[in-house]
């Protein structure tokens, strides 16, 4: 049986893709956009089409979050790519792509097959797999990006592990150019951080707690710059967080270098006097850093230096979170709180909102060539329908996530998700 049309009237548009920040109407037909309507409305409606007013809400493509971690295969009780999904649909997240650190890695075109199946059985949000650079993801020998990306995979990269073997990564950035594949690469030294739970400073000295220094960060990042232009390979420098290294992205994209970059909207949103009194929910890698840092990085995004934010999506249960400080497990969800976080910038003026959008729909989607992140006639249906202005106090005990590892927990926000469709099926209503 077929869905019947429905119209979303009463709507702020917010459209990136065509520069369209407005009032308008939108109609869905068949798991598709059939009309836009930008500044007007779409005259008289069949009766055969279910009528929903929006009441001023946002309506903007479904959100594109190429940063994601499950505990499937392997560590179930983390997160499964189902829980992964509800959790996504009810933050208007309609596209997710998975880290490759699992158990199996996704290192070979068999498990990039699995976990396309399982989403496909699961029928949620569009679920894409990120291949392993390397095999097990250890940094020492290739893995089979061509067969992978055939499989389809959309980037490889070895996650929160460099490769610190310099020509082992410029095999890969070589190999992947002839696939026109992306590499993802966290720049971080990994003898600088060598059991390092904060960043040096003053504040981490005061705490008593291991640290490593921002220059970590600078030191691999100008490796892989380099590296990348010596292969012409596809770079993507995966969670940039310091103000240092910004400055080589800058001095880097300067030069003509393709090189795009993502930050977590952890980094955006907290610094490291959060962290209170050893909140362990604020544990990630790369770690929470100064304020400097955070503001150099916000601004990095309002000038487009900085091209896309993930959620950094990391499930770790209660037992691996209610530890000492530097022997907790790094990690948060995000999934369901990306959206409100972000959408703080818009509320303090700091970033306008179709920029905002813009970095989780259309800028991902375009750079792994995703037929999403706009809304234009004939495209697919991935929308997120969200009350700007409705407050809400996040509960990490009520989010969707097998794991409740929040640093949002108990932070207000503005911004509800009202209603999530992919391909034209309503996958979360609240």
């Amino acid at each position: 049986m077929t869905a019947r049309p429905v119209a979303f009237t009463n709507v702020r548009l917010v459209d990136p893709a065509s520069g369209w920040d407005g009032p308008g109407t939108l109609l869905v037909r068949d798991g598709r956009i059939a009309e836009v309507a930008q500044g007007h409305d779409l005259g008289t409606l069949g009766a055969d089409v279910e009528v929903i007013d929006g009441r001023g809400a946002m309506l903007s493509p479904g959100l594109v979050d190429i940063r994601v971690k499950s505990g499937e295969p392997g560590a179930e009780t983390k997160e499964t790519l189902k829980s992964a999904s509800r959790a996504a649909a009810a933050g208007g997240v309609t596209s997710i792509v998975l880290q490759p650190d699992t158990d199996p890695v996704v290192d070979e075109p068999s498990v990039v097959d699995f976990i396309l199946r399982r989403a496909r059985d699961i029928e949620l949000v569009h679920v894409y797999p990120a291949g392993a650079a390397t095999k097990g993801a250890k940094g020492e020998r290739m893995a089979e990006i061509g067969l992978m990306r055939e499989a389809g995979c959309l980037y490889v990269t070895d996650a929160d592990r460099p490769i610190v073997n310099s020509k082992v990564l410029r095999r890969v950035l070589a190999y992947a150019k002839g696939f026109d594949t992306l590499v993802a690469h966290r720049p971080a030294d990994p003898w600088l951080g060598a059991g390092a739970a904060a960043t040096e400073g003053e504040f981490a000295g005061r705490m008593g707690l291991p640290s490593v220094p921002p220059a970590a960060e600078k030191i691999m990042l100008e490796r892989d710059l380099a590296l990348a232009e010596l292969t012409g390979g596809r770079l993507l420098v995966d969670q940039i967080t310091t103000a240092c290294a910004l400055e080589s992205l800058e001095r880097a994209k300067a030069k003509g270098l393709g090189v795009v970059a993502t930050t977590s909207i952890n980094h955006l949103s907290f610094n490291e006097l959060d962290i209170g009194d050893y909140r362990t929910f604020l544990k990630w890698d790369p770690p929470v850093r100064g304020e400097s840092d955070r503001q150099a990085t916000i601004q990095a995004l309002a000038t487009g230096l900085i091209d896309i934010v993930v959620s950094a999506h990391a499930p770790a249960p209660a037992e691996d979170k209610r530890l000492p400080y530097d022997e907790a497990a790094p990690g948060a969800v995000g999934l369901q709180t990306l959206l409100p976080a972000l959408l703080a910038f818009h509320h303090d003026g700091r970033i306008p909102l179709i920029d905002l959008v813009r970095c989780v729909t259309q800028r991902p989607a375009d750079l792994l060539g995703l037929n999403a992140g706009r809304l234009s006639k004939g495209a697919p249906a991935d929308l997120v329908l969200c009350d700007l202005d409705a407050p809400q106090v996040i509960d990490a005990a009520a989010l969707i996530s097998k794991s409740k590892n929040s640093p949002f927990d108990g932070r207000r926000l503005q911004g509800v998700v009202r209603m999530t469709l992919v391909d034209g099926r309503v996958v979360h209503s609240a």
